[in-house]
Protein backbone atom coordinates (compact mmCIF):
# COMPACT_ATOMS: atom_id res chain seq x y z
CA UNK A 1 0.00 0.00 0.00
CA UNK A 2 1.28 3.74 -0.98
CA UNK A 3 1.74 6.13 1.19
CA UNK A 4 0.85 8.89 -1.38
CA UNK A 5 -2.59 8.84 -2.16
CA UNK A 6 -5.13 11.11 -4.63
CA UNK A 7 -6.06 14.42 -3.27
CA UNK A 8 -9.95 14.14 -2.07
CA UNK A 9 -11.17 17.35 -2.59
CA UNK A 10 -8.67 19.85 -4.68
CA UNK A 11 -8.83 22.87 -5.53
CA UNK A 12 -7.26 23.92 -8.81
CA UNK A 13 -6.44 27.28 -9.86
CA UNK A 14 -7.46 29.21 -12.72
CA UNK A 15 -4.73 31.05 -13.25
CA UNK A 16 -3.22 34.24 -11.26
CA UNK A 17 -3.25 32.84 -8.01
CA UNK A 18 0.24 31.32 -8.16
CA UNK A 19 3.13 32.21 -5.42
CA UNK A 20 6.38 32.02 -3.88
CA UNK A 21 6.17 29.89 -0.72
CA UNK A 22 5.55 32.37 2.66
CA UNK A 23 9.45 31.45 3.83
CA UNK A 24 10.92 32.50 0.78
CA UNK A 25 11.70 36.15 1.13
CA UNK A 26 13.97 38.19 3.00
CA UNK A 27 11.75 41.12 3.62
CA UNK A 28 8.47 41.01 4.61
CA UNK A 29 7.44 44.43 2.65
CA UNK A 30 8.16 41.80 -0.79
CA UNK A 31 5.15 40.19 0.15
CA UNK A 32 2.72 43.66 0.65
CA UNK A 33 4.20 44.90 -2.30
CA UNK A 34 3.32 41.18 -4.17
CA UNK A 35 -0.63 41.36 -2.93
CA UNK A 36 -0.83 44.78 -3.37
CA UNK A 37 0.30 44.33 -7.53
CA UNK A 38 -1.59 40.69 -7.55
CA UNK A 39 -4.63 40.37 -5.30
CA UNK A 40 -5.77 37.12 -6.26
CA UNK A 41 -1.61 35.79 -4.87
CA UNK A 42 -1.96 33.25 -2.26
CA UNK A 43 0.21 35.11 -0.25
CA UNK A 44 -2.60 37.19 0.61
CA UNK A 45 -4.03 34.05 2.35
CA UNK A 46 -1.00 32.34 3.54
CA UNK A 47 0.70 35.33 5.02
CA UNK A 48 -2.68 37.44 5.81
CA UNK A 49 -1.21 40.30 8.33
CA UNK A 50 0.97 41.21 5.21
CA UNK A 51 -1.35 42.34 2.79
CA UNK A 52 -2.21 45.48 2.40
CA UNK A 53 -5.47 45.97 3.78
CA UNK A 54 -4.34 44.02 6.79
CA UNK A 55 -1.33 45.97 7.96
CA UNK A 56 -0.98 46.19 11.53
CA UNK A 57 -2.43 43.04 12.37
CA UNK A 58 -0.54 39.88 14.29
CA UNK A 59 -1.05 36.72 12.26
CA UNK A 60 -3.57 35.52 14.58
CA UNK A 61 -5.96 38.18 14.44
CA UNK A 62 -5.42 38.02 10.08
CA UNK A 63 -6.53 34.55 10.08
CA UNK A 64 -10.10 35.90 9.30
CA UNK A 65 -8.88 37.88 6.22
CA UNK A 66 -7.35 35.22 5.01
CA UNK A 67 -10.36 32.73 5.11
CA UNK A 68 -12.34 35.43 3.82
CA UNK A 69 -10.11 35.60 0.69
CA UNK A 70 -9.77 31.98 0.15
CA UNK A 71 -13.80 31.72 -0.05
CA UNK A 72 -13.87 34.82 -2.28
CA UNK A 73 -10.98 33.07 -4.62
CA UNK A 74 -13.30 30.25 -4.48
CA UNK A 75 -16.23 31.80 -5.53
CA UNK A 76 -14.79 34.73 -8.24
CA UNK A 77 -13.75 31.70 -10.30
CA UNK A 78 -10.23 31.49 -9.22
CA UNK A 79 -9.98 27.97 -7.94
CA UNK A 80 -12.66 25.39 -9.52
CA UNK A 81 -12.90 22.14 -7.98
CA UNK A 82 -11.78 18.33 -8.37
CA UNK A 83 -11.89 14.98 -6.75
CA UNK A 84 -9.67 12.14 -6.49
CA UNK A 85 -6.88 13.83 -8.55
CA UNK A 86 -3.58 13.71 -8.60
CA UNK A 87 -1.93 16.48 -9.96
CA UNK A 88 1.18 16.52 -12.76
CA UNK A 89 3.78 19.42 -12.14
CA UNK A 90 6.31 20.58 -14.53
CA UNK A 91 8.91 23.64 -14.22
CA UNK A 92 10.35 24.62 -17.29
CA UNK A 93 12.51 27.70 -18.41
CA UNK A 94 14.77 27.68 -21.62
CA UNK A 95 17.96 26.49 -21.27
CA UNK A 96 17.09 24.21 -18.16
CA UNK A 97 16.18 20.76 -17.93
CA UNK A 98 13.00 20.12 -16.86
CA UNK A 99 11.86 19.65 -13.42
CA UNK A 100 8.40 17.29 -12.52
CA UNK A 101 6.66 16.64 -9.63
CA UNK A 102 3.29 15.12 -8.57
CA UNK A 103 0.93 16.98 -6.07
CA UNK A 104 -0.77 14.35 -4.08
CA UNK A 105 -1.52 13.34 -0.15
CA UNK A 106 0.83 11.99 1.39
CA UNK A 107 0.09 10.15 5.10
CA UNK A 108 1.20 12.07 8.30
CA UNK A 109 1.90 8.92 10.21
CA UNK A 110 4.95 8.50 8.18
CA UNK A 111 6.58 11.10 9.45
CA UNK A 112 9.93 10.30 10.92
CA UNK A 113 12.30 12.50 12.38
CA UNK A 114 15.12 9.90 14.35
CA UNK A 115 16.11 6.26 13.07
CA UNK A 116 14.12 4.41 15.74
CA UNK A 117 10.89 6.14 14.31
CA UNK A 118 9.29 4.14 11.59
CA UNK A 119 7.63 5.73 8.15
CA UNK A 120 8.76 6.71 4.93
CA UNK A 121 8.60 10.61 5.20
CA UNK A 122 12.37 11.66 6.75
CA UNK A 123 12.46 14.92 8.35
CA UNK A 124 15.77 16.22 9.67
CA UNK A 125 16.32 19.57 9.75
CA UNK A 126 16.05 22.03 12.93
CA UNK A 127 13.23 24.16 12.95
CA UNK A 128 11.53 27.19 14.70
CA UNK A 129 8.62 26.30 16.65
CA UNK A 130 7.12 29.84 16.09
CA UNK A 131 6.80 29.26 12.63
CA UNK A 132 4.98 25.60 13.11
CA UNK A 133 2.23 26.95 15.82
CA UNK A 134 1.67 29.81 12.97
CA UNK A 135 1.11 27.04 10.19
CA UNK A 136 -1.15 25.18 12.45
CA UNK A 137 -3.36 28.23 13.47
CA UNK A 138 -3.91 28.62 9.34
CA UNK A 139 -4.70 25.45 8.83
CA UNK A 140 -7.40 25.05 11.69
CA UNK A 141 -8.92 28.38 10.21
CA UNK A 142 -8.54 27.74 6.18
CA UNK A 143 -9.46 23.71 6.50
CA UNK A 144 -7.55 24.08 3.47
CA UNK A 145 -3.73 23.53 2.54
CA UNK A 146 -2.05 25.78 -0.01
CA UNK A 147 1.33 25.44 0.07
CA UNK A 148 3.07 21.81 -0.67
CA UNK A 149 5.78 20.04 1.18
CA UNK A 150 8.48 19.15 -1.52
CA UNK A 151 9.63 15.27 -0.87
CA UNK A 152 12.54 13.94 -2.93
CA UNK A 153 11.98 10.37 -3.69
CA UNK A 154 14.97 8.65 -2.94
CA UNK A 155 14.41 5.28 -4.00
CA UNK A 156 13.07 5.41 -7.45
CA UNK A 157 13.67 9.01 -8.31
CA UNK A 158 14.97 7.90 -11.70
CA UNK A 159 11.74 5.48 -12.45
CA UNK A 160 9.56 8.45 -11.65
CA UNK A 161 11.24 10.89 -13.19
CA UNK A 162 10.86 9.01 -16.20
CA UNK A 163 6.99 8.06 -15.58
CA UNK A 164 6.48 11.86 -14.88
CA UNK A 165 8.39 13.17 -17.94
CA UNK A 166 6.23 10.57 -19.93
CA UNK A 167 3.34 11.81 -18.66
CA UNK A 168 3.35 15.57 -19.04
CA UNK A 169 4.27 14.83 -22.63
CA UNK A 170 0.95 13.23 -23.53
CA UNK A 171 -1.15 14.90 -21.30
CA UNK A 172 -1.93 17.71 -23.86
CA UNK A 173 -2.51 21.39 -22.76
CA UNK A 174 -2.52 21.96 -19.34
CA UNK A 175 -5.06 22.73 -17.19
CA UNK A 176 -2.89 25.89 -15.71
CA UNK A 177 0.51 27.60 -16.24
CA UNK A 178 2.18 30.08 -13.78
CA UNK A 179 5.33 31.71 -14.34
CA UNK A 180 7.59 32.52 -11.23
CA UNK A 181 10.01 35.33 -10.23
CA UNK A 182 12.78 33.74 -12.21
CA UNK A 183 10.69 33.67 -15.60
CA UNK A 184 10.46 29.50 -14.63
CA UNK A 185 6.78 28.01 -16.25
CA UNK A 186 5.03 26.17 -13.84
CA UNK A 187 2.59 24.08 -15.63
CA UNK A 188 -0.19 21.31 -14.12
CA UNK A 189 -1.99 19.07 -15.41
CA UNK A 190 -5.08 16.88 -13.52
CA UNK A 191 -5.15 13.40 -13.48
CA UNK A 192 -8.03 11.27 -12.40
CA UNK A 193 -8.13 7.84 -10.88
CA UNK A 194 -7.38 4.81 -13.67
CA UNK A 195 -4.14 2.75 -14.16
CA UNK A 196 -1.69 5.65 -14.35
CA UNK A 197 -2.84 7.55 -11.41
CA UNK A 198 -2.01 4.22 -9.60
CA UNK A 199 1.09 4.08 -11.23
CA UNK A 200 2.17 6.98 -10.58
CA UNK A 201 1.41 7.13 -6.68
CA UNK A 202 3.11 3.59 -6.05
CA UNK A 203 6.50 4.77 -7.71
CA UNK A 204 5.85 8.27 -5.90
CA UNK A 205 5.50 6.25 -2.76
CA UNK A 206 7.86 3.72 -3.15
CA UNK A 207 11.21 4.54 -1.37
CA UNK A 208 11.63 6.84 1.33
CA UNK A 209 11.10 10.67 0.17
CA UNK A 210 13.44 12.94 2.57
CA UNK A 211 11.30 16.74 3.18
CA UNK A 212 13.37 18.87 0.99
CA UNK A 213 11.18 22.06 1.31
CA UNK A 214 8.67 22.26 4.43
CA UNK A 215 9.92 21.32 7.35
CA UNK A 216 7.58 23.75 9.02
CA UNK A 217 4.66 22.53 7.23
CA UNK A 218 4.90 18.59 7.63
CA UNK A 219 5.81 19.46 11.40
CA UNK A 220 2.35 21.58 11.31
CA UNK A 221 0.76 18.46 9.44
CA UNK A 222 1.65 16.13 13.07
CA UNK A 223 0.98 19.17 15.72
CA UNK A 224 -2.33 19.75 13.81
CA UNK A 225 -3.79 15.99 13.49
CA UNK A 226 -3.98 15.68 10.28
CA UNK A 227 -4.01 12.27 8.59
CA UNK A 228 -2.53 13.85 5.41
CA UNK A 229 -0.48 16.17 3.42
CA UNK A 230 -0.34 18.39 0.38
CA UNK A 231 3.02 17.43 -1.35
CA UNK A 232 4.62 17.61 -3.94
CA UNK A 233 6.99 14.78 -4.24
CA UNK A 234 9.94 15.09 -7.34
CA UNK A 235 12.73 13.80 -8.20
CA UNK A 236 16.50 14.39 -6.86
CA UNK A 237 17.15 14.98 -10.82
CA UNK A 238 15.02 17.84 -10.67
CA UNK A 239 16.54 20.04 -7.74
CA UNK A 240 19.65 21.42 -6.92
CA UNK A 241 21.11 22.67 -3.69
CA UNK A 242 21.15 27.00 -4.05
CA UNK A 243 23.61 28.92 -1.00
CA UNK A 244 21.67 29.24 2.08
CA UNK A 245 23.01 32.89 4.02
CA UNK A 246 22.29 34.87 6.62
CA UNK A 247 22.25 38.87 7.81
CA UNK A 248 22.82 40.28 10.39
CA UNK A 249 21.28 43.29 10.86
CA UNK A 250 22.39 44.47 14.09
CA UNK A 251 25.71 43.56 15.51
CA UNK A 252 26.11 42.61 19.30
CA UNK A 253 30.15 44.00 19.11
CA UNK A 254 32.13 45.80 17.02
CA UNK A 255 33.29 44.18 13.91
CA UNK A 256 37.25 44.13 15.01
CA UNK A 257 35.95 42.66 17.98
CA UNK A 258 33.73 39.90 16.11
CA UNK A 259 36.98 39.27 14.01
CA UNK A 260 39.07 39.05 17.28
CA UNK A 261 36.91 37.08 18.92
CA UNK A 262 36.73 34.21 15.95
CA UNK A 263 40.71 34.42 16.15
CA UNK A 264 40.45 33.22 19.53
CA UNK A 265 38.16 30.60 18.53
CA UNK A 266 41.07 29.25 16.07
CA UNK A 267 39.79 30.71 13.12
CA UNK A 268 42.05 31.85 10.04
CA UNK A 269 41.05 34.99 9.02
CA UNK A 270 41.89 36.71 5.53
CA UNK A 271 40.82 39.62 3.87
CA UNK A 272 39.31 39.25 0.53
CA UNK A 273 39.96 42.23 -2.63
CA UNK A 274 37.38 42.77 -4.36
CA UNK A 275 33.51 41.46 -4.46
CA UNK A 276 32.43 39.19 -1.62
CA UNK A 277 31.23 36.31 -3.56
CA UNK A 278 29.85 32.63 -2.06
CA UNK A 279 32.66 30.63 -1.43
CA UNK A 280 33.26 28.52 -4.47
CA UNK A 281 33.43 25.13 -1.90
CA UNK A 282 32.65 24.37 1.95
CA UNK A 283 35.85 24.69 4.49
CA UNK A 284 35.25 28.63 4.24
CA UNK A 285 32.67 30.99 4.51
CA UNK A 286 32.94 34.33 3.43
CA UNK A 287 31.93 37.79 5.81
CA UNK A 288 31.06 40.92 4.44
CA UNK A 289 31.60 43.54 7.26
CA UNK A 290 31.15 47.48 6.32
CA UNK A 291 34.38 48.44 3.93
CA UNK A 292 36.02 45.17 4.07
CA UNK A 293 35.32 41.25 3.16
CA UNK A 294 36.66 38.17 5.05
CA UNK A 295 37.65 34.79 3.69
CA UNK A 296 36.83 32.68 7.42
CA UNK A 297 37.86 29.15 7.66
CA UNK A 298 36.20 28.34 11.35
CA UNK A 299 37.78 25.60 13.16
CA UNK A 300 36.42 22.45 13.09
CA UNK A 301 35.83 20.06 16.28
CA UNK A 302 37.41 16.56 15.41
CA UNK A 303 35.36 15.15 17.95
CA UNK A 304 32.06 16.00 17.22
CA UNK A 305 30.10 14.02 14.43
CA UNK A 306 30.28 15.60 10.58
CA UNK A 307 27.39 17.21 10.83
CA UNK A 308 28.44 19.63 13.45
CA UNK A 309 31.04 20.25 11.06
CA UNK A 310 29.61 21.67 8.54
CA UNK A 311 29.92 25.30 7.69
CA UNK A 312 26.30 26.23 8.43
CA UNK A 313 26.18 24.18 12.17
CA UNK A 314 29.98 25.90 12.49
CA UNK A 315 28.41 29.46 11.68
CA UNK A 316 25.33 28.62 14.26
CA UNK A 317 27.53 27.24 16.69
CA UNK A 318 31.00 29.61 16.52
CA UNK A 319 29.78 33.01 14.96
CA UNK A 320 26.04 33.45 16.29
CA UNK A 321 25.85 32.08 19.67
CA UNK A 322 29.66 32.14 20.75
CA UNK A 323 30.83 35.11 18.91
CA UNK A 324 27.96 37.22 19.30
CA UNK A 325 25.67 35.88 21.64
CA UNK A 326 22.65 35.14 19.08
CA UNK A 327 20.23 32.30 19.88
CA UNK A 328 19.51 31.09 15.49
CA UNK A 329 16.19 32.34 16.28
CA UNK A 330 17.03 35.94 16.88
CA UNK A 331 15.04 38.74 14.70
CA UNK A 332 18.43 40.49 14.33
CA UNK A 333 19.08 37.24 11.63
CA UNK A 334 17.66 36.93 8.61
CA UNK A 335 17.65 33.87 6.64
CA UNK A 336 18.38 34.73 2.57
CA UNK A 337 17.96 32.03 0.42
CA UNK A 338 19.71 31.48 -2.96
CA UNK A 339 17.11 33.34 -5.22
CA UNK A 340 18.99 36.68 -3.66
CA UNK A 341 22.62 37.01 -5.36
CA UNK A 342 25.59 38.03 -3.26
CA UNK A 343 25.23 41.15 -4.26
CA UNK A 344 22.12 41.61 -2.87
CA UNK A 345 23.58 40.75 0.86
CA UNK A 346 26.50 42.53 0.24
CA UNK A 347 24.74 45.36 -0.77
CA UNK A 348 22.55 45.26 2.30
CA UNK A 349 25.18 45.74 4.38
CA UNK A 350 27.31 48.56 2.43
CA UNK A 351 24.03 50.19 2.41
CA UNK A 352 24.12 50.41 5.99
CA UNK A 353 20.62 47.96 6.35
CA UNK A 354 22.43 45.79 7.94
CA UNK A 355 25.86 45.00 9.75
CA UNK A 356 27.18 41.78 8.84
CA UNK A 357 26.74 39.45 5.92
CA UNK A 358 27.57 35.60 5.89
CA UNK A 359 27.81 34.05 2.81
CA UNK A 360 28.10 29.87 2.75
CA UNK A 361 28.91 27.54 0.39
CA UNK A 362 25.52 25.00 -0.40
CA UNK A 363 25.87 21.04 0.17
CA UNK A 364 25.20 19.00 -2.68
CA UNK A 365 22.26 17.01 -3.07
CA UNK A 366 23.82 13.88 -2.78
CA UNK A 367 25.53 14.65 0.58
CA UNK A 368 21.58 15.82 1.81
CA UNK A 369 20.06 12.90 0.33
CA UNK A 370 22.92 10.57 1.92
CA UNK A 371 22.92 12.65 5.29
CA UNK A 372 18.70 12.27 5.62
CA UNK A 373 19.14 8.79 4.55
CA UNK A 374 21.53 7.79 7.68
CA UNK A 375 19.10 9.80 10.04
CA UNK A 376 21.24 12.80 11.06
CA UNK A 377 20.01 15.73 11.74
CA UNK A 378 20.86 18.70 9.15
CA UNK A 379 21.44 22.52 10.55
CA UNK A 380 18.10 24.73 10.42
CA UNK A 381 18.08 26.68 7.08
CA UNK A 382 20.62 24.97 5.53
CA UNK A 383 19.43 23.75 2.33
CA UNK A 384 17.95 25.79 -0.17
CA UNK A 385 16.29 23.80 -3.25
CA UNK A 386 15.47 25.33 -6.59
CA UNK A 387 13.46 25.14 -8.16
CA UNK A 388 10.62 25.29 -5.77
CA UNK A 389 7.16 23.99 -5.98
CA UNK A 390 4.81 27.28 -6.22
CA UNK A 391 2.03 27.69 -3.65
CA UNK A 392 -1.47 28.19 -4.62
CA UNK A 393 -1.69 26.53 -7.46
CA UNK A 394 -3.34 23.14 -6.52
CA UNK A 395 -5.41 23.43 -2.68
CA UNK A 396 -6.52 20.81 -0.62
CA UNK A 397 -9.19 20.45 1.23
CA UNK A 398 -9.03 19.14 4.48
CA UNK A 399 -11.81 16.76 5.99
CA UNK A 400 -14.15 18.08 8.56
Amino acid sequence: MTVVHPIARAWITTGGTGAQNYDEFADDAEITAIIEANPHSALGIEMPHRAPESLGKSFLDALGDAVARLAEAKADGSYTPAEQVVVLYRISAPGEDSAYGLFAMVDTDQISTSADEPGLVIRNEDVFIAKVRERVALAEALGHLLSPVLLLQTGRGDELHAALAAATESAGAPAATDTDQAGRTHAIWLLGPGPQQDELTALAGGGELVVADGNHRSLAAQTGGLPRFLSVVTTPASVAIQPYNRLVSELTTTGDELLDRLRAAGATITPIDGPVEVPPAGGTVHLRLPGQGYAVTLPQDEGAARLENLDHALVERLLLRDALGLDPGDKRITYVGGDYPASWLTGEVDAGRAELAILIAPVTVDDFVAVNLAREKMPRKSTWFTPKARGGLVVAELPR
